[in-house]
């Protein structure tokens, strides 16, 4: 029909143009943007507002995704700043540590040190009486032998021990005065 009306329209354009079909084909045309209306358009504007809707979906999508990216990644950035923060006050405490070690180490070798020192102190003293006393010993024999010698007949055997006696006594008394 649509097809008829064409070749009329073409037909009569040569001849002239007539006032009915003028209406004919005005009337066609309604009819057709009707149909086109019923039976394209509304479809297709179904169509083109499902797709706007997809889009506007997916861009909301693609949006909240972006938006837990970010999320995501300031959460990893929050945690490598505490990951950092913990590694560093673990490597001071570490040092602090080490540190107070080493004051003991070095305190505990002092106090050993001046532990030593005070013991050989007091084994030179030890050993110092010792000698003394050996020494002591020594020049008493060697009194009494030549003071026996020199007055070997004339001391009884013990004036001689009270002569030695008093004799080690004064050498003590001496040694003791040094």
């Amino acid at each position: 029909m649509l097809w008829k009306a064409n070749v009329l329209v073409l037909g009569e354009a040569a001849h002239g143009i007539s006032g009915g079909t003028i209406i004919y084909q005005l009337l066609m045309f309604i009819i057709l943007l009707a149909l086109l209306r019923k039976f394209a358009w509304q479809p297709l504007m179904n169509i083109m507002k499902q797709r706007e809707e997809h889009i506007a979906n997916e861009i909301d999508q693609a949006e909240k995704r972006r938006q837990e990216a970010e999320k995501l990644l300031e959460e990893q950035r929050e945690l490598m700043k505490q990951s950092r923060q913990e590694a560093q006050a673990l490597i001071e405490n570490a040092r602090k540590l080490a540190e107070e070690q080493k004051e003991q180490i070095v305190a505990s070798a002092r106090a050993e040190a001046e532990r030593v020192k005070e013991a050989a102190k007091k084994e030179i003293e030890r050993e110092k009486e010792q000698a003394m006393a050996a020494l002591r010993e020594q020049v008493a024999s060697l009194s009494v032998l030549i003071a026996s010698k020199v007055i070997e007949k004339e001391l009884t055997e013990q004036d001689q021990r009270k002569l030695i006696e008093a004799y080690i006594k004064d050498v003590q008394e001496a040694g003791g005065a040094r």
